[in-house]
């Protein structure tokens, strides 16, 4: 398929599989009129590579780690060197943290509007209706 054909597949753009293929995350072949060509398979690559992108992973740990990645026609995977594996549970652990950290945020601003709309009556910028009337 081209590479219009595989942007809209994926909802990646031209310009970012480009790069893919750059950084060596993408192959393709080229037509004789040097037009890239990519197997079906590449859909699939193109989503694994965006969901890695997501979880934090920079395109230099991508390409170490595609490797071990099974295809989709489950062919066999390399395995990942201790130091890639270390590398993928710091990033784990750090993801870990932040998903912690949110959920904190997202509690404390849970009790802000809790209090802002008078669930709990404890809203300083509140005036109750004695004191609204003065």
């Amino acid at each position: 398929m081209r590479i219009g054909e595989l942007a809209r597949r994926t909802g990646v753009s031209e310009r970012s599989l480009r790069y893919y293929e750059k950084q060596g995350l993408l192959a393709a072949e080229r037509t004789p009129g040097g037009h890239r060509e990519y197997a079906d398979s590449a859909v699939d690559r193109v989503i694994r590579i965006q969901e890695l992108y997501a979880a934090g992973l920079c395109s230099a740990k991508i390409v170490q780690l595609l490797p071990c990645i099974r295809d989709t026609d489950g062919g066999p995977a390399a395995t990942a060197t201790p130091f890639l594996v270390d590398q993928l549970t710091a990033e784990r652990d750090r993801i870990n943290r932040m998903i912690t950290d949110l959920v904190r945020s997202r509690d404390v601003l849970d009790e802000v509007i809790d209090a802002a709309s008078g669930a709990t009556g404890d809203c300083p910028g509140q005036r109750s209706g004695a004191d609204a009337a003065a």
